[in-house]
């Protein structure tokens, strides 16, 4: 069987897409899904999408260092849910703007993204991450702690991994949620995945960074050559998205959700 003909199987026959009056929809993205020549747009994709993503949220700190005017934590911790939000929105059509490791796995957990894809996925999104704490050592430099996600005063790192941990559950049930069949909204999972960062930020952001996902944590920490708390944000939102993936199964069953597997590629 061909991987186009195998993919097919896997999110539904013919004849289903068809009672949804789609099937030369379906026929198309599985085809487009599959061709060799369209997945270097959906990997650009994400590169740049964590490049903007870690761009704005470690810049805030290296910004803030370098100008002398701290950029408040409200705006900090706001301007990566709105970026995030912005590139959903502009190019979440291409690959589905995972930008984050543990939401491809989540999804390739849940049977609606082929885990094949997971490492070019997670490659791209490092790539990116690293790109954009490059750009910012050579135009700002590495000052202060550059951004990075580190325990706050006095927090334990076993403190700051739960937190993560259940921070990551919410943004990892958040963007499952929005894309399965029960509460697909398009577009408007945008807002709402967005408005999870933002918000989750503006109250955990002392005690942990608020970061929940591993690359946006490890380039900074890589570039400045401090790895001390790295594990921290590895271990805490993998712990989480595996936790939202056994709630996505109590809430909506097994998973291999055709709206979801859709929304996970791009579509």
């Amino acid at each position: 069987m061909s991987e186009a003909g195998h993919f097919e199987a896997e999110v539904g026959t013919p004849g289903a897409a068809d009672a949804r009056g789609d099937a030369r929809d379906d026929t198309v993205w599985t085809r487009d899904f599959h061709d060799p020549a369209k997945e270097w747009r959906r990997l650009f994709s994400e590169v740049l999408g964590t490049f903007l993503l870690v761009l704005v949220a470690v810049g805030a700190g290296v910004v803030g260092s370098v100008s002398g005017v701290p950029v408040s934590r409200a705006a900090a911790v706001t301007a990566p849910g709105l970026m995030v939000m912005a590139v959903i929105l502009f190019m979440g059509k291409l690959g589905g703007a995972h930008l984050n490791p543990v939401v491809s796995i989540a999804f390739a957990l849940r049977s609606e993204f082929p885990w094949r894809r997971v490492p070019g996925y997670v490659v791209a999104q490092g790539v990116g991450a690293t790109l954009a704490c490059l750009f910012l050592w050579a135009v700002l430099g590495r000052p202060g702690t550059f951004g990075a996600t580190d325990p706050g005063s006095g927090i334990s790192d076993v403190q700051a991994l739960l937190i993560e941990a259940v921070l990551t559950m919410g943004l990892v049930s958040v963007i499952l949620g929005t894309a399965s069949s029960a509460q697909n909204v398009g577009a408007l999972s945008a807002i709402a995945v967005g408005g999870y960062i933002a918000l989750a930020g503006l109250w955990a952001s002392p005690i942990s960074g608020a970061s929940m996902n591993p690359v946006r944590s490890l380039a900074p920490d890589v570039v400045r050559a401090n790895l001390s708390h790295a594990w921290v944000y590895v271990v805490g939102p993998l712990l989480g998205a595996l936790i939202a993936v056994g709630f996505a199964f109590a809430l909506r069953g097994r998973g291999g959700d055709y709206a979801a597997k859709r929304a996970a590629a791009g579509e």
